[in-house]
């Protein structure tokens, strides 16, 4: 028998995942509330006791593996030259190698932007801009300006690699804790993410899990390789596109509404449908994530409320939900929990306003453009009409009693012609919360993940 334990250290729950490798089946999950103000381990004890009264007792784990957004995940800023280029490229490389972009900066960053960086709790800093020939003062200026603060923050540099001598001179210089990757955009709307993505999480297993607490655990499992958006993102691209003879969902849209943010994965090209549709604007990555962290029904509550309109709270206070007062209780309550119906309608009010906000900033847009042969269309973004599956999963989706009624507000809406949202998807629910567990386990074993996974993610009726 060979067992594997994957562990998700997440910002509200410690979650655990059990997997016989040799019969390939999922044996059982557990959580308990992330411990990682006081003690790490704590959580995850507590989480282990549970898992233990569904498996075997005897049973001793050949491989422990995590991934962790506990202490509020990896938080990046990202800067770069101009804010629709460079700096867009930079954000893409940060959200998919699973950290979430607190502040992003362009041009020439000033010394109260600076400070920003140094008080805003930064665990890593990307620094872009030029493609490859192309301009170099901005980012060198930039470099010296961070030099200059004494940051101790690891700084990654992704820009034009003509400057590459000089920003290693910088970094010696000024003592940087600095990294030198391929340039994130060499040419003019050409993304080129993986090395900048690949640094940062070696950043991440070297240096962040110290400082987020992981560290007082790590006599007791073997690694912690990534932070966990990363690994459901790699689980949502193993589903999408299956492994080797086994066939995977096609194109599909994963939400993840937690507490402190509703993440949005999209996994396919996303090109143009139609012949009068031409794509303009920076390329899309085939497995794009984005993070909002203003939506989230415990930490964020009180986002989700400042992103609607007068008339929306008045029409929620009519029907009897006094969302300002409710976002309060739970933004100060994060492991609240519903205790009458009322709450739990609450709580779906609130998914469902983060789903949909979420995937508006996700998807696709186009604008018409009136040309002497016609009316054409402008495509910035991707194409999410054609997506097969919608895959919901987080603590409030995977509770309530009708999920599908949440997941549907990915959907297509009149009220919103322009964007480009799946048409007519099936909906689907990850009830055993497994999709960062098997992100960790398609490192070593994808097959196995993967059947795991079409086995466990039931569609919705």
């Amino acid at each position: 028998m060979k067992i594997y334990l994957m562990i998700d250290f997440g910002s509200t729950y410690t979650k655990l995942t059990a997997v016989d490798i040799e019969k390939k089946v999922l044996l059982g999950t557990s959580q308990f509330f992330t411990t990682v103000q006081t003690d790490i381990r704590e959580g995850y004890h507590q989480a282990l006791k549970k898992l233990y009264k569904k498996i075997d007792p005897a049973i001793k784990f050949d491989k422990t593996i995590a991934c962790s957004s506990a202490a509020g995940g990896l938080k990046m800023a990202a800067i770069g030259l101009v804010e629709e280029l460079t700096v867009e490229a930079a954000k893409r490389v940060c959200l998919g190698a699973g950290g979430k972009v607190d502040l992003v900066l362009s041009h020439h960053i000033t010394k109260d932007e600076v400070l920003k960086i140094k008080n805003g709790n930064i665990d890593i800093i990307l620094l872009a801009g030029g493609t490859d020939g192309g301009n170099q003062e901005c980012v060198l200026y930039n470099a010296r300006m961070l030099g200059e603060s004494e940051l101790t923050i690891p700084v990654v540099y992704a820009g034009n690699k003509e400057c590459h001598d000089d920003i290693r001179d910088i970094f010696a210089k000024y003592n940087i804790n600095g990294y030198i990757c391929e340039n994130v955009m060499p040419k003019l709307n050409e993304l080129n993410i993986e090395s900048a993505q690949s640094v940062i999480r070696d950043i991440f297993m070297s240096n962040i899990i110290e400082a987020k607490g992981i560290k007082k655990i790590e006599a007791e499992i073997d690694e912690v390789v990534f932070p966990t958006p990363h690994a459901v993102l790699k689980a949502a691209e193993l589903l999408s596109k299956g492994y080797m003879h086994e066939e995977g969902f096609g194109d599909l849209v994963l939400v993840d509404i937690g507490g402190a943010t509703t993440d949005v994965y999209s996994i396919g090209s996303g090109s143009p449908k139609r012949s009068d549709v031409i794509l303009r604007g920076l390329e899309e990555p085939f497995a794009k994530r984005t993070v909002e962290g203003d939506l989230g029904v415990r930490y964020s509550a009180m986002g989700i409320v400042d992103s609607l309109s007068e008339e929306e709270i008045k029409l929620y206070n009519e029907q009897g939900y006094d969302l300002v007062r409710e976002a309060k209780i739970r933004s100060s309550q994060v492991d609240s929990v519903p205790l009458n119906e009322h709450d739990s309608n609450v709580d779906r009010i609130f998914a469902e306003i983060s789903t949909d906000k979420a995937i508006s900033r996700h998807d696709g847009k186009i604008e018409p453009v009136y040309t002497p042969i016609g009316t054409m269309y402008y495509q910035v973004g991707k194409d999410l009409s054609n997506v097969k599956y919608v895959v919901g999963t987080g603590g409030v989706l995977i509770n309530a009693k009708k999920p599908k009624e949440i997941l549907q507000k990915v959907s297509f809406t009149l009220q919103k012609p322009l964007e480009l949202r799946p048409q007519n998807p099936a909906f689907m629910i990850d009830k055993e919360y497994i999709l960062a567990a098997m992100g960790l386990l398609s490192l070593d074993h994808p097959e196995i993940a993967l059947k795991i996974m079409k086995e466990t993610i039931k569609t919705i009726i």
